[in-house]
């Protein structure tokens, strides 16, 4: 037991001094300045520190929450997500266990006798057991930290995916809802344009009739009809399209009553959040955050690389005990080895500097990556705060249109029916009207997909309490 002790107390100190007497060739990592303005675009909060998003809070129909929560555990895409983060958390492990030595137990028994009946006929037995240390190497060039630095980065960056993912869905699962809403709308506003053009129809071949109006107003009002009915067509094919759609991105069967609760108004969404000066806030968006992951690994990576260049120091040893009986194995004879090795590169015809050389390269794709990430941060939410500078706006005017226009469709057809306007103003007005609700409609789409856009650009927390970025327990 005395070897035991002896080999166990000095793979310990050797443990301990190879990580303490390391020296590490990977360089200090320094967050790249952001390539874009310090401020946003049309901000409405100056000074302030915005608070973080959360779809619970954006989304405020029992519906769209009911199918948001769904997506977040049905849909694919998330569960390939989080599928990668695992993968990721289970090669940081790998990575980790590297820092200690791996020690194995082994032992075995034997029985052995001669065949035969002769004098010289015997029978023998033995038995033995060992604890060894398998090719620890020793990390005095940081070389094994490096390669546990890389593959915590990388974990992170993939846990950062699947935030950015959870996003994407919660988004992506309201915004086929507000247009699922609006084609609902349209498609009702066609049916009702429908009805009305049908009385129109039927009203302009009594007057035909009577001699009052012409075969011409009868083709304009037939033409209307058929007009209408093709969009009506078109708007219920569009709503199948966004059922399908939501489906899709749900993971699974909608729950009852999802088509009767779509609706635009009164809107489903909480106001418009509110936006800060500082474009800062664009580096906590989770696609920003897994670039800039992705571009410390590529720094780790090259600290590997550069190591390969040094030797490579490796301890192995081993005690035990072997006896003739099983039962007294532990009293019979015990011995150990222990010894180091080494491993010094003469020549490899280059590709050593080959490898560094490509690790420098994936470092600048890294970089040029991670600054990408945040100007198109930038770009998203510059085109978001654009339009939510002008939506309320055109939302108001539009809803004068309709009024205005209501007013001149009901004049027009009284006017008509007196005999004082022929049928082409009368469609005019129509026409008119019909737009400026489709037109409204529309607005009002926008106007909600703006919200979840912002939402979206600033990249919001997908859950109430996100979860740290802390490596897994080893």
């Amino acid at each position: 037991m005395r070897a035991l002790r002896l080999m166990a107390s000095t793979g310990s100190a050797l443990a301990a001094l190879a990580l303490a007497g390391c020296t590490t060739l990977m360089e200090p990592y320094e967050r790249p300045e952001a390539p874009i303005p310090d401020a946003l675009p049309v901000t409405d909060a100056a000074g302030q520190e915005v608070q973080p998003l959360y779809w619970q809070d954006i989304y405020q129909a029992d519906m769209l929450q009911r199918l948001v929560a769904l997506a977040l555990d049905e849909n694919r895409d998330l569960r390939i997500a989080a599928a990668n983060v695992q993968l990721a958390r289970a090669q940081y492990g790998i990575s980790r266990s590297q820092l200690l030595p791996t020690v194995a137990a082994r032992g075995s028994a034997t029985e052995a006798g001669d065949i035969g009946g002769g004098d010289g006929a015997g029978f023998n037995e033995g038995a033995s057991a060992s604890l060894a240390i398998t090719a620890y190497e020793l990390d005095l060039f940081g070389r094994v930290s490096a390669l546990n630095e890389s593959a915590l980065q990388s974990y992170l960056a993939s846990a950062e995916g699947e935030r950015a993912a959870k996003i994407s869905i919660a988004a992506t699962v309201g915004e086929i809802w507000m247009q699922l809403a609006a084609d609902k709308a349209l498609l009702a506003l066609a049916e009702d344009t429908v009805d009305v053009q049908s009385e129109s129809l039927n009203l302009t071949q009594e007057l035909f009739n009577a001699g009052v109006a012409t075969e011409l107003d009868v083709r304009r009002a037939s033409a209307s009809v058929e007009t209408a009915r093709a969009q009506a067509a078109q708007f219920a094919a569009a709503v199948d399209q966004d059922l399908n759609a939501l489906r899709f991105a749900v993971g699974t069967d909608l729950p009852e009553g999802t088509y009767a609760a779509a609706k635009l108004e009164p809107s489903p969404l909480a106001e418009q959040p509110p936006v800060g000066q500082s474009s800062l806030i664009l580096l906590k968006r989770p696609d920003v955050q897994s670039a800039e992951r992705q571009l410390m690994a590529a720094n780790a990576d090259i600290a590997v690389a550069r190591a390969e260049f040094f030797p490579v120091v490796s301890l192995t040893g081993q005690v035990g005990y072997s006896s003739r009986e099983l039962s007294d194995l532990f009293d019979g004879s015990g011995g150990w080895s222990f010894g180091p090795s080494i491993s010094l590169p003469i020549f490899d015809a280059g590709a050593r500097q080959a490898n560094l050389d490509a690790t420098l390269a994936q470092r600048e794709i890294a970089l040029a990556s991670y600054e990408q990430a945040i100007q198109a941060a930038f770009r998203d939410t510059a085109d978001a705060l654009a339009v939510r500078r002008t939506i309320d706006e055109r939302v108001d005017a539009l809803v004068r249109l309709v009024e205005d226009t209501e007013v001149t469709r009901d004049l027009s057809d009284e006017r008509f029916r007196v005999g004082v306007d022929d049928y082409l103003s009368v469609l005019d007005s129509q026409q008119l009207y019909y737009d400026a609700r489709q037109q409204l409609i529309q607005a009002n789409l926008v106007r909600n997909l703006n919200v979840i856009s912002v939402y979206r650009a600033l990249g919001a927390w997908p859950e109430r309490q996100p979860a740290a970025d802390t490596p897994p327990e080893s």
